[in-house]
């Protein structure tokens, strides 16, 4: 998963896709069981949806802008807004009706 950053984050937000961000810190146990979670759809659904990862102690004022107080919280944009999401670690099973919940709402609009 690319990472982003300040200067990366508006660009790669702004998308005509479904972008999927995690938000997420390198000592934080539950990120790291989300991660390979994420990167596996990621695989799958590349052609449909953009997957980041965005380190919130590097990247504080990104995580204080969104609201995030938990990790890792993962938040999906289209053209730049938010339309979706969740805090917390979950079964890919999960994580991947909520991806497709946030595909639904976006081919629906």
């Amino acid at each position: 998963m690319k990472q982003l950053n300040t200067e990366n984050f508006e660009k790669a937000i702004n998308s005509e896709k479904l972008v999927v961000v995690d938000f997420y810190a390198d000592w934080c146990m539950p990120c790291r069981y989300i991660s390979p979670v994420l990167e596996k759809l990621e695989k799958e659904m590349d052609s449909r949806v953009e997957f980041y990862k965005l380190n919130v102690d590097e990247n504080q004022e990104l995580a204080f802008e969104f609201g995030i107080s938990s990790i890792p919280t993962v938040l999906f944009f289209y053209k730049g807004k938010v339309v979706g999401g969740f805090i917390g670690a979950m079964p890919e099973k999960a994580v991947r009706e909520e991806i497709q919940k946030a595909l639904d709402k976006i081919s629906a609009s």
